[in-house]
């Protein structure tokens, strides 16, 4: 009897900015896997990594398979020439595939995978990797998509979400995405909370549907199979789509930002976060935006809070001496500024009094006195009362002790939503019946 094998397999980079998309080409695994009648023993894993790396295609994505084969170098042959069929290399693509024969994934992957997650990691050093555990790849181009790869493979979940992404038929590639906007409304409010960032109401605006070339059609974000099969029946368009495939995913936990950001690991696109104290009046420069600095284990940096993310009114009302816990992305220095972390997320800790001296009040007539010049105190203009000096007086702060997200339309894939905020899901089981992928009959 033939033995059988636990195959791993992890792949990313496979699209550009043109087309094609790296879950796109998971489906096509999947879907010849399943006509082969391999045994699947998870769900797809849709892993985002750092998405402040500058030469990512749109989320960072990378994903990662886990099947048990009796003959695992067929199913690595084929999956070879899907790679090669649906990555778009005339492009720019630069697909990496790896594959890793075992059932337990040791410690050496969850540390790649946990870097990867908020730092940049040459491409180098995912060749050095894998030539170090003997592992069994495949790249084209500079190899850039091996990181995601082993990253994907070796991704350990304390927390998951899910996503049902379906997908167009070829000739609709590239067309665009017609779907009604009332039923993706009516789909959020029937889910929620077991649905996320599928409509932003203030601006009613669709969030579900990419804009670019790829095949993906629409994507709803949840915490559990059944809500996400549920929400595909209310949302109402006149495509017909393809097929579906539900993944598991670390979307929407903020993931990235877990990491603190100190003066040594403060690298150019770096993802974390900092806690300390507010130690200027913030900056308001051309266009809204935001620019303050907080000062950290002794080391001043630079924060920036940009318009679009609706968060800069707030940082506009910090003072100086306010405790805050910032997340976010370095930026590497420029002519004008040194690195500075772009917030995706500002939590106010404590709040400074905001203190300031004004002349005093007469006590008799209740009238503010003025000042009868440099060092020679107050006068009542009504009564002829005096007083000596100014008193302090408290302003109230327009801002409260609390987390300050982006407004949804600028959330990041990986941004925590306020309703998933102290939710912690480990409860989703992998259902063999495979509700959790299908193809459409024509």
């Amino acid at each position: 009897m033939e033995k059988e094998t636990v195959l791993n397999v992890g792949f990313d980079d496979t699209d550009s900015s043109k087309g094609m998309c790296t879950t796109f080409l998971a489906y096509k695994i999947v879907n010849l896997l399943h006509k082969q009648k391999t045994e699947f023993l998870d769900f797809p894993r849709l892993i985002r990594f750092n998405p402040n790396i500058p030469w990512k295609t749109r989320g960072n994505g990378a994903v990662s398979i886990k099947i048990k084969t009796k003959n695992p170098s067929k199913v690595k042959n084929q999956i070879k020439n899907l790679v090669s069929k649906y990555s778009d290399t005339k492009n720019g693509a630069n697909p990496g595939l790896v594959f890793y024969e075992s059932d337990l994934i040791p410690s050496e992957f969850v540390k790649f995978s946990n870097l990867a997650l908020w730092q940049l990691i040459n491409r180098n050093n995912a060749k050095k990797f894998a030539k170090k555990n003997n592992l069994e790849i495949y790249y084209q181009g500079n190899g850039q998509g091996l990181v995601g790869a082993i990253g994907a493979i070796g991704y350990d979940f304390h927390d998951h979400t899910l996503e049902l992404l379906s997908y167009r038929k070829k000739p609709k590639f590239g067309k665009e995405r017609k779907i009604s906007a009332k039923s993706v409304k009516i789909m959020q409010e029937k889910t929620f909370p077991n649905t996320f960032n599928s409509f932003d109401t203030k601006k009613e605006r669709i969030l579900i549907t990419p804009h670019g070339p790829d095949p993906v059609f629409y994507g709803v974000r949840g915490e559990n199979v059944d809500s996400l099969l549920y929400a595909t029946t209310i949302l109402k368009s006149d495509e017909k789509l393809d097929g579906y495939m539900i993944f598991k995913s670390n979307q929407g936990t903020g993931d990235h930002l877990k990491n603190e950001l100190n003066f040594k690991n403060m690298k150019p696109y770096a993802s974390g976060k900092i806690t300390g104290i507010v130690s200027n009046i913030p900056k308001i420069v051309k266009g809204g935006h935001i620019f303050f600095k907080i000062i950290s284990k002794n080391h001043e940096f630079w924060c920036a809070v940009y318009k679009p993310t609706g968060i800069s009114v707030i940082a506009s009302n910090l003072i100086k001496g306010d405790k805050i816990c910032v997340g976010g992305g370095v930026r590497k220095a420029s002519k004008n500024f040194p690195r500075i972390i772009n917030l995706e997320f500002l939590d106010v800790l404590v709040l400074k009094k905001n203190v300031s001296l004004s002349n005093p009040n007469c006590k008799k007539c209740n009238k503010k006195m003025k000042s009868k010049g440099q060092n020679q105190g107050f006068q009542c203009t009504r009564c002829g009362k005096k007083a000596s000096k100014k008193i302090p007086v408290e302003i109230s702060r327009k801002i409260k002790k609390q987390l300050y997200l982006p407004k949804i339309s600028a959330h990041r894939h990986l941004t925590r939503p306020l309703q998933r905020i102290g939710t912690i899901n480990k409860a989703t089981k992998f259902d063999k019946s495979l509700s959790w992928f299908y193809v459409y009959r024509n």
